[in-house]
C-alpha cells in the first residue's frame, strides 16, 4: 500500500535502524569549523506529558527533554509542533530528534497542534490562525520557563516545516532561529494540491489521509478516562469536508495566499536553515528561499527523499553536528564558524534515483558561497526537426503531438519514498521527444531548468508537461527533473483564461530545482506530453498540441566544475542498500484501454505495536485509480482508509475515504468518515459534492 506524507514520516522508523549501525565518514573541516567540537554528552530529563495552556482555555499536549543542569543554568529551546500523535504514532521518530539535540545541551520540545494527539480543542483546516497563534504562545512560553534560557528555535518537517516558516513570518520576539526541512513557500503551487495550476492527485490523497489525522482520538492514559470520548466526539463533529474545501480552490487565490511564505519573505527576521533531500519535491523550494531571503539563511539538499537526515538511508547525515552547531550559533551565541562556510550546499548526484537504487545515488557534495550564484550559466538546447535537441537555433518548422496515450505511468507518484518514479522509456515512447548527441564531455548543472516552448492546442484547455531525462547508450531513460502547466495558468496562477484554438502562445515551465550530472557518452532527453497520469487530473479533453521548432527550447543552468570543491563537514553515514522500495506500484493494462493503480491494504492491515504506552495501532487502506485511454472523462480516483488504536478496552477506530469522478465541466466528489468504539458505530458523515471545473 502506497504511504501518504505522514505515513512516509511515521513508517521509517526501520531506516533509523539501519543508519545506526552503518559506516561513517568525515571529510576534512576547514579551519574555522574544526575550532568548533561537538559538546560532551549529559543526561536528559524527559516529561512525558506536560501541558501548554493557550489564552483561550485550551491545553496543548507536549514532551520535554531538558538536559540536566538546566534548572541551574538555564539553556535554548528547539520546538517543533505537528497534528501527528507524539504520545504513539510518532514517538520514535521524536525520541531519535530528542536525541540529536537534548544530550548537547538544548532542550527539545514536542507539541500536539490543538485538535490533534492528546492536545485539547478542535482542528479544522490545515495552518489555520488558531494553529499559528498558539504557536506564537507557544514560543512564549517555553521562553519563560525557568530552565530555558530565553531564546527559542522552530523546527520541523513537512507540516512541521511548512507552519515553522509561518510562524517564524509573525516575527516572535523570542524565536531567534529555524531549521525548516520539507517546506513549501506557496500553499497552492507547492504543497500537496495543485501542480503548474493542474489539479494533483494528491490533493484528494493527501486531504483523504488529512480527514483521518483530524477525526483521530485522544488518549485515556493522558486526557482522562472520562473525557476523552468527549473530546473525540467533538473532534468527529467538526471535521471537515477538506477535500472538497481545497478542490473549490482553483487558482491561487486569498485562500492559498494566507500563509504563503512567498507573499511575506521580508516578513521572517530570524536566521533561517532550509535542508531536504532530492527525492522530495519540496526541495523545490531551496534556491527561492535562499533568493528571496534577506536573513542569514543557509541551505542544504540531500540525496533522499521526504525524511530527516538522521534516519535517511542508505547516505544519511550525522545530523547533531550541523543543527548542534547551527543552534549554538543563533541560541546559545556562539561563534561556531557555520556561517563562514559556504551558503548551499548540495549532493550533486551522477545518476537518477531510480537508476542507483537500492545502492546509494553515486555522487558528491558541492557548494556554492551564495544563491543565485554568479557562476552558474544559462545554456540552451533547441527543439529540432527529426527528434534533435540542438545547440544551435533552428527553421520554425510545426510538429504535432496527440496526447490520446496515458504518460506518467512511469512517474505516478508526488511524494511516497525512494525512489518516486521508474525507468522512463514506456512513457518516452507516447510522448514527443527530442535527444542531443552523445555528450563529448560530462555536463553539470545545478538550479532550475527552464522549458521554453511556443505552443498551441486545438482545445480551450490542455495541459503540457516537460521530462528531462539522461539516456544510455543500452537506450534506458531516467529522470532528471521533470514540471507540467495548466495552459490556461500561462499567465499566472492566481488567473486563468481559456485557450484560443489555434492561437500559438510563447510559454515558459520552469522545471524542478535539481544538481545532475550528465555523463559523457550519454544523450540528453526532453520529453513532452500532454498530461501526466495518475500525477496529476486530465483535462477535459483530449489535446492536439503543436509546436513550434527551432524556437522552442530548454534552458540549462550548467555548473562549470570548480578545480577544488568546498569541504563536506558533517559526518555521511553509509548504512547500505535501501531495504524497501515506496512506490505506488506497477500500471495494469486492461484490453480494452484501461490503465489502472490498485492497492488492497484494509483487508490485511499492518499492525505495530508502542511499548513505552501500550498500544497496538492498526494501519490499512485500499486504492484505484484507473483511466481509459483516450478519455479523459473515464478518470476515477478511490481511497479508503483505517487506522485503530487498541489497549485494553480502549478500542477505536476511523475509517475514512474519498471517491471523485468527472464530467467535461464538473468534479463529482464523494468523502465519508466512520468512526466505532469497539464495535459499535458512534459516528457517520457521508458528504457527495458537486464541484465546477475551473479551467481545469
Amino acid at each position: 500500500m502506497p504511504l501518504s506524507r505522514r505515513d512516509l514520516l511515521i513508517g521509517s522508523g526501520a531506516a533509523s535502524v539501519v543508519a545506526a549501525g552503518g559506516e561513517l565518514s568525515l571529510l576534512a573541516a576547514p579551519s574555522s569549523a574544526a575550532r568548533w567540537t561537538l559538546p560532551a554528552k549529559r543526561p536528559v530529563k524527559v516529561i512525558e506529558n506536560q501541558w501548554i495552556p493557550m489564552q483561550d482555555g485550551v491545553r496543548l499536549a507536549a514532551r520535554f527533554w531538558i538536559p540536566e543542569g538546566a534548572e541551574q543554568v538555564p539553556v535554548p529551546v528547539v520546538l517543533e509542533y505537528l497534528p501527528y500523535r507524539l504520545w504513539d504514532d510518532m514517538r520514535w521518530r521524536d525520541d531519535l530528534t530528542a536525541a540529536i539535540l537534548a544530550p548537547y545541551g538544548i532542550a527539545f520540545v514536542r507539541v500536539d497542534i490543538r485538535g490533534s494527539g492528546n492536545s485539547e480543542g478542535v482542528k479544522r483546516d490545515e495552518y489555520s490562525e488558531p494553529e499559528l497563534n498558539d504557536g506564537v504562545q507557544i514560543i512564549a512560553w517555553l521562553a519563560r520557563q525557568p530552565w530555558s534560557n530565553g531564546s527559542v528555535g522552530m523546527r520541523g518537517i513537512s507540516w512541521g516545516g511548512i507552519n515553522t516558516l509561518q510562524i517564524a513570518a509573525r516575527a516572535p520576539a523570542e524565536l531567534k532561529a529555524i531549521m525548516p526541512m520539507g517546506c513549501v513557500v506557496n500553499r497552492f503551487a507547492d504543497d500537496a494540491h495543485y501542480q503548474g495550476g493542474a489539479y494533483g492527485e494528491q490533493n484528494l490523497a493527501w486531504g483523504t489521509s488529512f480527514k483521518g489525522v483530524l477525526a483521530g482520538p485522544p488518549d485515556p492514559q493522558v486526557v482522562g478516562e472520562d473525557r476523552w470520548e468527549q473530546l473525540w466526539r467533538e473532534r468527529l463533529q467538526v471535521t471537515p469536508d477538506i477535500v472538497k474545501l481545497w478542490s473549490e480552490h482553483q487558482r491561487y487565490d486569498a485562500y492559498w495566499k494566507r500563509g504563503s511564505i512567498a507573499e511575506t519573505y521580508a516578513a521572517i527576521k530570524c536566521p533561517v536553515y532550509v535542508v531536504d533531500g532530492w527525492g522530495d519535491p519540496y526541495s523545490n523550494i531551496i534556491g527561492e528561499l535562499l533568493a528571496n531571503l534577506t536573513v542569514p539563511r543557509k541551505g542544504l539538499i540531500g540525496p533522499w527523499g521526504h525524511i530527516f537526515p538522521n534516519v535517511a538511508t542508505p547516505l544519511g547525515l550525522e545530523w547533531q553536528y550541523e543543527e548542534v552547531r547551527w543552534w549554538q550559533q543563533w541560541l546559545m551565541g556562539v561563534d561556531t564558524g557555520i556561517m563562514q562556510e559556504p551558503m548551499l550546499r548540495v549532493y550533486l548526484m551522477y545518476q537518477a534515483d531510480s537508476q542507483a537504487f537500492p545502492e546509494e545515488i553515486p555522487g558528491r557534495w558541492i557548494a556554492e558561497t551564495v544563491w543565485p550564484s554568479p557562476r552558474i550559466r544559462s545554456v540552451n538546447r533547441y527543439f529540432d526537426a527529426g527528434g534533435k535537441l540542438s545547440r544551435k537555433v533552428g527553421n520554425p518548422l510545426p510538429a504535432k503531438y496527440v496526447g490520446d496515450k496515458v504518460v506518467g505511468v512511469t512517474k505516478p507518484q508526488w511524494i511516497y519514498g525512494r525512489p518516486t518514479e521508474l525507468e522512463q522509456s514506456p512513457d518516452d515512447k507516447n510522448s514527443l521527444t527530442f535527444d542531443s548527441e552523445p555528450l563529448e564531455e560530462d555536463l553539470e548543472i545545478l538550479g532550475y531548468p527552464s522549458a521554453r516552448i511556443r505552443v498551441s492546442a486545438d482545445v480551450p484547455v490542455a495541459q503540457c508537461a516537460v521530462r528531462l531525462t539522461e539516456v544510455t547508450p543500452e537506450g534506458k531513460s531516467w529522470l532528471v527533473t521533470y514540471n507540467l502547466l495548466n495552459l490556461t495558468r500561462r499567465t499566472s496562477l492566481d488567473s486563468a483564461s481559456p485557450l484560443t484554438p489555434g492561437e500559438f502562445y510563447d510559454v515558459e515551465i520552469p522545471l524542478y530545482y535539481i544538481a545532475h550530472r550528465f555523463s559523457k557518452g550519454n544523450r540528453m532527453r526532453v520529453a513532452i506530453s500532454a498530461g501526466l497520469w495518475p500525477l496529476i487530473w486530465p483535462a477535459p479533453k483530449t489535446a492536439t498540441l503543436t509546436f513550434m521548432l527551432g524556437q522552442s527550447h530548454i534552458v540549462l543552468p550548467v555548473r562549470p566544475k570548480p578545480a577544488t570543491e568546498a569541504p563536506f563537514t558533517i559526518p555521511v553515514i553509509h548504512a547500505g542498500p535501501t531495504q524497501n522500495r515506496n512506490t505506488l506500484g506497477l500500471s495494469q493494462y486492461d484490453s480494452d484501454g484501461r490503465v489502472s493503480y490498485q492497492s488492497h491494504g484494509l483487508d490485511h492491515p499492518q499492525s505495530s505495536f508502542v511499548p513505552a504506552v501500550g498500544t497496538t495501532e492498526l494501519d490499512g487502506g485500499n486504492r484505484r485509480y484507473e483511466i481509459i485511454e483516450g478519455q479523459p472523462t473515464s478518470c476515477h480516483m478511490l481511497l479508503d482508509h483505517m487506522n485503530a488504536w487498541k489497549r485494553g478496552a480502549w478500542d477505536c477506530t476511523v475509517q475514512y475515504g474519498s471517491e471523485m469522478t468527472c464530467t467535461a465541466d464538473e468534479f463529482h466528489l464523494r468523502e465519508w468518515v466512520i468512526a466505532k468504539k469497539g464495535d459499535k458505530e458512534i459516528f457517520r458523515r457521508e458528504t457527495p459534492s458537486v464541484i465546477k471545473r475551473d479551467l481545469l
